[in-house]
Formats: structure tokens, sequence, C-alpha cells
């Protein structure tokens, strides 16, 4: 069964120009004025992927991500005319898994698009392990469940497949090209700080862990475990 794309933003062009690039690679294609629609259109009828406007009427497209988060995991796409770092490292701490600037490539939407779902379809079916740990944490692969201790984590698809992969390789140190190959399924020409953002993201909701995401200058991040005497005394 195709997948099925919720789009919402406030230009008619701009959603005809989506949404009839992605009919034509076969997905389920529902386009709505404002995030408001979007958002009730989704409590009635889920949908595995939405693609967000920040500036519309009602209700904006970061205050709707927001909301999306509170209780779904849906994969979720910005594109804005705000091409700021705030707004980008905004859109993403806010829980979107990519973040576009208009104008863009309707073509690269659609590679993005296909990324997303990629990854999930091979976190799901490629795992070396069912269950991994390391230090107080454990990921469930099969359920994509984390836990800290007895304390559930909840992830968005984004963060559970960066977190998972580093668990993966939690013996070495993985460059920002890798986590962005393994997030999107491409290595993008586009700079690599998307990767940085979502791990700020994830090291915040790590804080109670006793394992950290270290950056390792000029390259990437790897996984630490502090004892019990470290965490103690900070």
């Amino acid at each position: 069964m195709s997948k099925r794309i919720y789009i919402a933003d406030d230009d008619a062009n701009i959603r005809f120009i989506i949404g009839s690039f992605l009919k034509n690679e076969g997905y389920q294609v529902e386009e709505f004025e404002s995030g408001d629609a979007l958002y009730e259109r989704f409590l009635a009828v889920p949908c595995d992927l939405i693609i967000l406007d920040i500036m519309m009427e009602g209700r904006d497209g970061l205050t709707i991500c927001a909301k999306l988060r509170e209780s779904h995991s849906v994969l979720i796409i910005i594109v804005s005319a705000l091409d700021s770092e705030l707004d980008r490292i905004t859109g993403i701490t806010l829980g979107s898994d990519d973040y576009l600037v208009k104008p863009f490539s309707p073509v690269e939407l659609v590679a993005r698009v296909k990324a997303l779902f990629r990854r999930v379809d091979l976190d799901r079916k490629v795992v070396s392990a069912d269950i991994l740990v390391v230090g107080d944490m454990r990921i469930n692969v099969k359920s994509r469940d984390c836990w800290i201790d007895q304390k559930k984590v909840d992830l968005t698809p984004t963060e559970f497949a960066l977190l998972t992969y580093m668990f993966q390789h939690a013996d070495q140190a993985v460059s920002r090209q890798q986590l962005l190959k393994h997030v999107w399924g491409v290595e993008w020409d586009a700079d690599t700080r998307a990767t940085d953002d979502i791990l700020k993201r994830l090291r915040k909701k790590l804080v109670d862990s006793r394992v950290k995401v270290e950056s390792v200058w000029g390259f990437g991040f790897r996984l630490a475990v502090e004892n019990e005497h470290e965490k103690s005394e900070k």
C-alpha cells in the first residue's frame, strides 16, 4: 500500500507542484491551506509523512510540528522561506526530521521524502540485535522503544535512527557524514549541521542518563558512559 503524505502550505501553487511530483511517484497526497486543517485531518486519519510550511494563517508550522510531537512520531519535513540558522535549529529542535529552504527543487524534496522512508524501512529490517544496551540505556529495535533505567524516552523516528546507529557503533567514533547518510539515506552536498542539530536535541533527552554523546573535534561524535561517581558530582 502506498505511503500517505499530507502537505500544508498557504500557497496553492506550491501545494500543486509538490503534490504533483509526489503523486507521480505513487504516493497518496492530501493538501491543506493551513496547519490547523492538516492537524485535524491527521487526528482523524494519520499519515506516514507531513510536509509543513511555517508561515500560515492560524497556528504556524512550528507550532503544529511541536503539537504533533507531543504524542506522534510521524515523519515531518519543514519547508520555509526562513533560512537563518536560528530558524533551522528551531525547526529541528521542535521535532522536524528535515528542514528545506524555499525556493527548492521539487525533485530534491521527493528525494528527501524517499530517503526518509527508506531509512525507516531499513531500520525495521536490518538490525544486528533486537536489544542494544549501553550504560544505563537500552534500545528495543523491534518495538522501537528506548529506556533510561526504568524511564521510557520518547524519540522521533530520526532521533531513534541516529541513536540506534550510534549504539550499533558504540565502540567507535562516527563522522557527521556517516550519520547524515544513515539518517537520510544519501550523502547530501548540503552542510552537515542537521546532524549537529538533531544530536543537540538528543543530548537534552539523555540528560538523566550516564550515556553521553561527545563531540570528536573535526570528525563527528562518539558515545561515552560516565561512572556513577562522575554523575553524582554534577
